[in-house]
């Protein structure tokens, strides 16, 4: 095997282990890796270059020449600036605009998609309930092709973004991907576009929780509707769903025998928490609407 760098005593080569042979592409994750030493079993004629990791440039000796793109990563704070850039994205006030309306000044005065299928009509509605539940999902998965670790089988990764996934170890792998989860939803409920504020996030982090623990959204559905069909407030349905996500993780990794062995998902075991409070305090003004008597069952507007 071709050596792709002399020993250097530049602190960034050890960062990003350049004097291991074919592993010093470590950091761009494995699949980068495997396709230089593609190249370089295909004897590919050697010369002098650079690679670009991050904002930082490093010389590559007698390497061989391949495509820029296997040697480019992003930073590891780009996904989660994404998420929540992609989250802000006020769908439901759009959706009234387009019709004439500014959903803040009517019903509740949210711009999610029980709002808006109330005041609106049900296809608005129903097109706000996909496109914030997308604002969730689509972060989320870029966020787990793009943070990967050894051994991991996700059926969410998009094997598109492999030449760029950097490969860490398991729990900062699993850290960023929460925090790429999170970030959507905040974005969401704190939208910079219209003065930090927002919707209530559960729809996103819908979204959110499809990519990461798809079985365990199936049963949120299903409380969701026993608790929406018996009392008809979406608010008790939401909360009710929202606080039961803590249980179903750790249920979810006993039943698979994680928690036995200690492999179970810990980050997002705290990201189950952190949504149950944020959708406890998005709906504290119904919380107290509920304890006043004076929270409206759900009725829609059709149009």
């Amino acid at each position: 095997m071709v050596e792709c760098c002399p020993p250097c005593r530049d602190s960034l080569c050890t960062i990003y282990n350049t004097h291991n042979g074919i592993f010093c592409f470590v950091n761009l994750g494995l699949n980068a890796a495997a396709s230089l030493k593609t190249a370089i079993e295909a004897k590919t004629e050697p010369r002098r270059t650079k690679i670009f990791i991050g904002f930082f440039e490093f010389p590559i000796y007698d390497c061989v020449a391949v495509t820029p793109h296997l040697f480019v990563t992003m930073p590891l704070w780009i996904p989660p600036i994404i998420a929540f850039l992609a989250g802000s994205i006020p769908f439901g006030l759009f959706i009234a605009k387009a019709k004439g309306i500014n959903i803040r000044e009517h019903g509740s005065g949210n711009i999610g998609a029980t709002n808006v299928l109330r005041i609106v009509g049900k296809p608005y509605g129903i097109a706000c309930l996909i496109l914030d539940l997308l604002k969730g999902l689509i972060p989320t998965v870029l966020g787990i092709s793009l943070f990967t670790y050894a051994g991991e089988s996700n059926p969410m990764t998009l094997h598109a973004l492999e030449p760029y996934a950097v490969e860490l170890s398991q729990t900062k792998a699993q850290i960023l991907q929460i925090l790429t989860a999170l970030a959507a939803i905040l974005g969401h409920n704190y939208s910079p576009w219209i003065g930090f504020k927002g919707g209530k996030g559960i729809a996103t982090s819908g979204g959110a929780l499809i990519a990461l623990m798809p079985a365990a959204v199936l049963i949120l559905i299903a409380i969701w509707a026993i608790l929406y069909f018996t009392t008809k407030y979406v608010s008790i349905a939401s909360i009710g769903a929202a606080l039961s996500l803590p249980v179903l993780m750790i249920f979810g990794s006993w039943y698979h025998d994680k928690l036995a062995d200690g492999s179970w998902n810990k980050p997002l075991f705290v990201f189950c928490i952190v949504v149950a409070l944020l959708a406890v305090w998005r709906h504290r003004s119904n919380i107290k609407a509920l304890m006043d008597g004076s929270e409206h069952q759900f009725s829609k507007k059709n149009k």
